[in-house]
């Protein structure tokens, strides 16, 4: 560890030359050095969580194979194996340039020398959802794509967490332990959820059982939407027979007490000979304006019962039982009152 961390802060003294470097600007590379020497002196202390962001944050600045090193050292204490192996794994890979600085070189013998042991701590685990076909897992609350189900899948070593959800199911979850290099599985059986199993009941024919007779023949019961088709067509057809005798009825009051107005108002004209009317007239004149207003109200309320009454009859849907109704309606007309009563 302390030739690493005279080559670390050597490489960090070579950021400015080297030919692979990645750093965008000055200022970059120079914090990436600092960082470097900090993650160093964290990794010595065995500190590796904070070698880990130092290293992390480094290594995204600039691209060198002494920070990677760091780094993959860093997550090899933490016990993530797996990503220590990849970033070992990506330092072999990418090897070094010709007449690359010593530093580098060195830092690919490391890797080369550490890669097998911590490889060897790699555990698997095979996941296993039962029930939906399209499940949204995550291990840790990572996201594990679908082609990974059912197979082996490495992962450090210690505790986890499964967790499964998918929709028209409860979620559903699971833990599981594993040692270092060991291998164990992790399975789910979601269940569908409540509200939509009642989603899926079909709701029941009307009579409580469905006909094997076919559609259309004689012993073939109506169906429920034929019942409540009927149900509807024949109470909007009662409530426009109720409409069209009401207006009827209004319409009769109007033109009463229209003509009655009539009769007030020639004899208010006899009486009055085109002047001031005298005041023993005034009973008729205010009978005359009442039944003026009763007449208007009644042939203007009449004809919007009577006209809605009747779309109300005409456009009822009509069911194949037969008589739909058998409603009677008798309007009345008073004085200042129109209405109907009937049976239904």
């Amino acid at each position: 560890m302390r030739s690493f961390a005279r080559s670390a802060l050597v490489a960090a003294s070579l950021v400015l030359v080297a030919p692979m470097a990645l750093a965008q600007s000055d200022a970059d590379r120079a914090t990436a050095r600092e960082l470097g020497k900090d993650g160093q002196t964290a990794l010595e202390k065995k500190d590796y969580k904070t070698a880990e962001d130092l290293f992390h944050r480094a290594e995204s600045l600039f691209h060198a194979p002494t920070l990677l090193l760091g780094y993959a050292r860093a997550e090899a204490g933490l016990g993530k194996v797996v990503n220590a192996a990849e970033a070992y794994n990506r330092i072999v890979r990418e090897g070094v340039a010709p007449g690359a600085p010593q530093v580098f070189v060195d830092a690919l013998a490391a890797a080369k020398a550490e890669v097998g042991a911590v490889q060897a701590r790699i555990a698997t685990v095979t996941v296993t959802i039962t029930g939906p076909s399209d499940p949204k897992v995550t291990i840790d609350d990572t996201p594990v794509p679908t082609a990974a189900l059912g197979v082996r899948r490495p992962i450090d070593p210690g505790s986890h967490v499964v967790k499964a959800t998918a929709d028209g199911f409860d979620p559903g979850q699971t833990t599981f332990t594993v040692a270092d290099a060991g291998s164990t599985t992790a399975s789910l059986t979601l269940t569908k959820s409540a509200a939509a199993a009642v989603a899926a009941v079909p709701a029941p024919a009307a009579g409580g059982t469905e006909s094997a007779a076919p559609a259309g023949s004689p012993s073939q019961p109506a169906s429920a939407d034929s019942g409540a088709s009927a149900s509807t067509g024949s109470t909007q057809r009662t409530l426009g027979i109720v409409g069209m005798g009401v207006g009827g009825a209004g319409l009769v009051l109007g033109a009463v007490t229209g003509v009655l107005a009539m009769g007030k108002h020639s004899s208010i004209q006899s009486a009055c000979g085109g002047s001031t009317c005298p005041a023993s007239e005034s009973s008729d004149i205010s009978s005359y304006h009442s039944l003026a207003g009763i007449s208007t109200v009644g042939l203007i309320a009449g004809a919007v019962l009577a006209g809605g009454g009747a779309v109300l009859f005409f456009t009822a849907p009509h069911g194949s039982s037969g008589p739909t109704t058998g409603a009677t309606v008798q309007p009345f007309i008073g004085l200042g009152t129109v209405g109907a009563f009937g049976r239904f």
